[in-house]
This record gives C-alpha cells, sequence and structure tokens, in this order.
C-alpha cells in the first residue's frame, strides 16, 4: 500500500456501511479520500472521526450525473486528481419486478448500482489518462451477482444491475486494454454483510444468530486488491462468512418470506 500514500480515493456511498469502513481504512494507508453520498451530515461525521485533512465530504446524489461530474471537478481542482475509485453505492428494492406499480423504482435501483458507477469510472478514466497516472477501480458488488439463482427469494432489481455491474468490469477492462491506460479494475462479491441496506430489506433480527460479514471485512479486501503489485491484477474477490454456504440461511429466507407474505396479503 505504500505507493498510494498521498495518493487520492474517492469512495460512493460513504456515509455509512462498506463506503464508511473503506474510507477509514483507506485514510490509515495515508490516501486522501473524497466521501460521496446524499447525507451530508453522515459525512460530516466521518470527517469527524477521520481527520478534516484526510476525508473530504462531498453532497452527491449518485442517480445524477450532474453530480457527479462536479465532484470530480472539484477534486481535480483541489487535490489534483482521482487514483482511486471505489463505486460502492448500492440500492435494493425488494419489490418483486412483476408486482413493482411504476418503471420509476427500476431506474432507481439500475440507476444507483450500474448508470453511476459508469459515469464515475468515466470521469476517473479521464483523469487518470490526463494525468497519465496509474489507477485503480474496485466496485463492491454481491454475490447475487454471481449466484442469484442460488438465492431463491426476489430482489427485483437488485441481481440484474448486479450482473450488469460485473459485466461493466469487464466491459471498462476491454476499453482500458485497447486505450493502453494503466488502470486495474477488481470486483469484490460479498455475501451477507451486516449493513443498513441488509436490514432494510429483511429484518432487524438477523444481527443476533447468522454467519454475516462484517463492512469492516470487505474494506480488508479492498485494502488486500490495492496492496497487490504493480504487475498483478485480481478482477474478482468474492467474500463470505465462515461456515456459510452459497444461498440464504433458512432463517434469513424465513424472514424474508414473513416479510413478502405480509407485504402482499
Amino acid at each position: 500500500m505504500d505507493r498510494w500514500n498521498g495518493k487520492v480515493a474517492i469512495v460512493t456511498g460513504a456515509s455509512g456501511g462498506i463506503g464508511a469502513a473503506t474510507s477509514k481504512a483507506l485514510a490509515r494507508h495515508g490516501v486522501k479520500v473524497v466521501g460521496l453520498a446524499r447525507r451530508l451530515d453522515k459525512l460530516k461525521e466521518q470527517q469527524a472521526e477521520i481527520g478534516k485533512n484526510k476525508f473530504y465530504p462531498i453532497e452527491c446524489d449518485v442517480t445524477k450525473e450532474q453530480d457527479i461530474v462536479k465532484a470530480f471537478k472539484w477534486v481535480e481542482k483541489e487535490l489534483g486528481g482521482v487514483d482511486i475509485l471505489v463505486n460502492n453505492a448500492g440500492l435494493a428494492i425488494d419489490t418483486p419486478i412483476i408486482e413493482t406499480e411504476s418503471a420509476e423504482e427500476y431506474h432507481k435501483v439500475v440507476d444507483t448500482n450500474l448508470i453511476a458507477p459508469a459515469i464515475c469510472s468515466r470521469e476517473f478514466s479521464r483523469s487518470i489518462k490526463k494525468r497519465n497516472a496509474f489507477g485503480h477501480i474496485i466496485n463492491i458488488n454481491s454475490i447475487a451477482g454471481l449466484y442469484a439463482e442460488s438465492l431463491h427469494i426476489p430482489l427485483g432489481m437488485y441481481c440484474p444491475s448486479k450482473y450488469g455491474l460485473r459485466a461493466l468490469g469487464t466491459e471498462l477492462r476491454h476499453e482500458i486494454i485497447l486505450l493502453k491506460l494503466k488502470i486495474k479494475i477488481t470486483n469484490i462479491s460479498p455475501g451477507a454483510v451486516l449493513t443498513d441496506m441488509l436490514k432494510g430489506i429483511a429484518h432487524k433480527e438477523i444481527a443476533t444468530d447468522l454467519p454475516i460479514l462484517k463492512d469492516h471485512d470487505i474494506a480488508d479486501a479492498v485494502i488486500y486488491a490495492l496492496g497487490t503489485p504493480s504487475t498483478v491484477e485480481i478482477p474478482e474477490i468474492t467474500v463470505m462468512p465462515q461456515n456459510e454456504i452459497i444461498g440464504v440461511p433458512q432463517n434469513l429466507k424465513d424472514l424474508l418470506d414473513k416479510k413478502f407474505e405480509s407485504k402482499h396479503a
């Protein structure tokens, strides 16, 4: 990680969960972190904890292209450009696709989970190209983007958007090779992680007795990927809680089933 000391990272969805944990981990390694999120108050809390000259909060709705472009322009002007991009912001709406009342819900998920990372990666690549620098894009994905067939629960547009995010990484790699840019891309696919998003689609009691990952486990994976030599690229990291098989633990499945049944009774 020594070569990243003093470099600049943008982390989307940095106000909590994996984004906050990743921001703290990067800052511990001397990386200047620009945190993007809609909740500016939460970002300022992160800044107070991490340090004013280590963490820079920017209010940003990643579903709005102009917000993303404005944030990247600020980084270029104030910090000289960005070297690491962590596409972490994500949204899950568990309304089944065939029962969704409006396509607006489709767009919310896809715009957050797929279109926003594409826009961020475009702006990031332009920054790297302009400076002839070395960079790394890390997409925080999910096993829902790898093994949706094994989950057996409705997650609406979440799984399709996460499969798309994985494909985005592949397409970007093709383009980066063609343009001879010095950018690595890593797709990190965790199993269940105890975050506000998971609590929102499951149940507050899931924290008590499930094998489940913590946000800092995924932050550790980010640091691992960034710490590889310049000659090594890790395209995919899958992170699972120990002793958990691919699929949904029965007690979580029961909770989800109850929620689904009550919602559609």
